[in-house]
Parts: C-alpha cells; sequence; structure tokens
C-alpha cells in the first residue's frame, strides 16, 4: 500500500509540474474573435487578458453606440469562450484524460 501511495504522490507532483508550465504556455497562446462581419475584432490570451479590441470606424457613430456595444460584447464572449476551450483542451493533455475535481491543481 505505502509503495501505491508514492507512486501516486509522484504522479501528482508530475502533473502539477506540468499544470505550471502549461498555465505559463497559455500566457503566450492568443485567440482572436470578431462579430458584425468583422466591425469588432478582440484579441484574448490564454490568461483571459483582452490584449486588443479593433473596431471598424464605420460604425463608430452615436446611431450605432448600441448595436456597437452588442458587436463588442459578443467578440469578447466568444473570444473568451475559445480560451475555455483551448484550456480545457490543454488540460485534458495533462491530466490524460482524468476527471479530476476542480481546483485540485
Amino acid at each position: 500500500m505505502k509503495g501505491g501511495m508514492g507512486k501516486i504522490l509522484k504522479q501528482v507532483q508530475k502533473a502539477q509540474t506540468q499544470m505550471a508550465k502549461m498555465q505559463e504556455q497559455l500566457g503566450e497562446k492568443t485567440v482572436q474573435s470578431s462579430s458584425g462581419g468583422g466591425a469588432v475584432r478582440a484579441e484574448v490570451n490564454g490568461h483571459k487578458e483582452l490584449l486588443s479590441l479593433q473596431i471598424d470606424p464605420e460604425v463608430l457613430s452615436e446611431e450605432n453606440r448600441e448595436m456597437l456595444e452588442d458587436l463588442i460584447l459578443a467578440a469578447v464572449n466568444e473570444a473568451l469562450k475559445q480560451v475555455d476551450e483551448m484550456i480545457n483542451s490543454e488540460m485534458q493533455k495533462v491530466t490524460g484524460g482524468l476527471n479530476l475535481p476542480p481546483g485540485m491543481f
């Protein structure tokens, strides 16, 4: 039993090391999203930080304000969704598909 526990601890330590490396690498990866046919473009990194937001000058008017706000929300939310998918994909690689409880690492 004792040998089995040692093996498990080594696996957990290895997974923790891989998780730290993965988190560092995620900060270097970015995803981009757009809405309104490209009128609004958002770029987010793997740490869920908004890096850039580009707005086509043609949609910048007081009459379009509400539409523009909706387009910004749509672009940023889609980029954040893509980051979540990227993180989940990377987690699967590290954990080997184990269903570990949230917050384990």
